[in-house]
């Protein structure tokens, strides 16, 4: 019977080469959990092995000796690979230079949005003030000009600029409170 399973692989059978797998993973996933201690990897390990042999069908000999010795030996070469594979990766990593830790940029971006609903708040306070309050606001409040700077690029006296100054902030605690 192997020997005609052997041909029927040869030629492709899918029903053949599912007969021979559904014979012969189990044994693969086991050698492979053991060698690699992980699940997932066993797995992967079951899948390249039998893609491997799809492959490899046409070296499928006549020969009297069972499959299973064949299957088991493709699937530790495949075990063989990953393994090489992860340490060419690991090595390869450890040429790159250190990456530096980035900050978690998470209380920067609540700080932000918090910011942005400030200012939304500031401008919809700002838009119930007249021009002339509003620039004399801008300038001494959030610009830190004093009073005779303010007046000088306004175009009006420092009292002035004071006591728009002041009705401002009024208008703006009034608005505030409410």
């Amino acid at each position: 019977m192997e020997d005609s399973l052997r041909a029927r692989i040869r030629a492709g059978d899918a029903d053949a080469f599912a007969e021979l797998f559904d014979d012969t993973s189990p044994e693969v996933h086991r050698m492979a959990l053991r060698a690699t201690g992980d699940w997932a990897q066993a797995e992967d390990v079951v899948s390249l092995t039998f893609l491997e042999i799809w492959r490899l069908r046409q070296t499928v000999r006549h020969e009297d000796a069972p499959l299973r010795p064949f299957v088991l030996g493709v699937g530790l070469n495949v075990l063989r690979n990953q393994s090489r594979s992860a340490r060419r990766h690991r090595a390869a990593l450890a040429r790159l230079p250190a990456r530096e830790n980035q900050p978690d940029f998470a209380d920067e971006v609540v700080d932000r949005i918090a910011d942005a609903e400030q200012v939304a708040a500031a401008r919809t306070a700002l838009g119930g003030l007249n021009r002339a309050e509003r620039d004399v606001v801008l300038l001494c409040g959030w610009s830190e000009l004093n009073s005779e700077a303010a007046a000088e690029i306004l175009g009006v006296a420092p009292g002035t600029v004071r006591s728009r100054l002041s009705r401002a902030r009024a208008r703006l605690r009034a608005s505030v409170d409410a």
